[in-house]
């Protein structure tokens, strides 16, 4: 956000569930449609009816969403460490380690369990999430300060704080009738060569689902967090990006 609040107006978006915004109880209110719509409101709200739309992990799959659903609203697209919907659901499907790799999305469909475990133990899971070597986010020189992840615990560890993120992957399945829709406009896709999470493969096949200009960049010292861990290199290809004439594919 101090990056581009040079040249632009930047809105940074607690998801519904998330942080102090509402956190409606029931499952249901987490459909990916009523995050897409979300986007939308937010962005009319603010007075706006178009935008450069970015989103990392979870908010780059709504990001691609709401580029299909609303593509009249969205000038650029720029996703970070996640393909387009068709290729992830696709990818799990034929390839079983990326289905091992994305075992918490069905971990994540049983009902209260998942809450039960992230909070036992004064939330040690959810602590190793944030620290552990594999999910790379402890790394060196990664923004995440020991006062951040004290800030995260304290916000999850709310009455009932978890249950709406986890929403939130309890409705990904609700997206497959919009998987197989094209973008239109222009489209960043970032990625972190060592994310032990998603597949590299995975951002190049999503090529054929951007008729527009598409543009691909793997840093290969970045995790799934590359903004947090490269984010000067982040910036300058958002910049770069955001300011070159669009070139629509022949």
């Amino acid at each position: 956000m101090r990056e581009f609040k040079s040249e632009y107006r930047v809105v940074a978006l607690d998801l519904r569930g998330y942080g102090e915004t509402d956190a409606p109880a029931h499952r249901e209110n987490y459909k990916l449609d009523c995050l897409i719509t979300d986007i939308k409101d937010i962005l009319e709200s603010l007075g706006y009816s178009k935008c450069v739309l970015i989103g990392h992990d979870w908010g780059g799959m709504i990001a691609w969403l709401v580029a299909i659903c609303y593509p009249e609203m969205v000038t650029k697209l720029i996703v970070v460490n996640f393909p387009h919907p068709s290729v992830f659901t696709e990818y799990i499907v034929r390839h079983p380690s990326q289905m091992i790799k994305s075992a918490n999305y069905y971990f994540f469909q049983m009902p209260w369990f998942p809450e039960l475990i992230f909070s036992i133990n004064d939330f040690k899971v959810l602590k190793n999430i944030f620290t552990s070597h594999s999910s790379r986010i402890g790394k060196k020189n990664c923004g995440l300060t020991v006062e951040d992840i004290e800030a995260y615990l304290y916000v999850f560890s709310q009455p009932g704080a978890l249950t709406g993120p986890i929403n939130h992957y309890r409705n990904l399945f609700s997206c497959l009738p919009l998987q197989h829709h094209e973008v239109t406009m222009p489209t960043l896709l970032v990625w972190g060569e060592k994310d032990p999470f998603m597949e590299v493969e995975m951002a190049e096949i999503t090529r054929i689902y951007v008729k527009n200009q598409f543009r691909l960049t793997v840093l290969s010292e970045a995790s799934h967090w590359l903004q947090e861990d490269q984010p000067d290199i982040v910036n300058k290809l958002i910049w770069t990006f955001v300011k070159e004439e669009s070139r629509k594919r022949e």
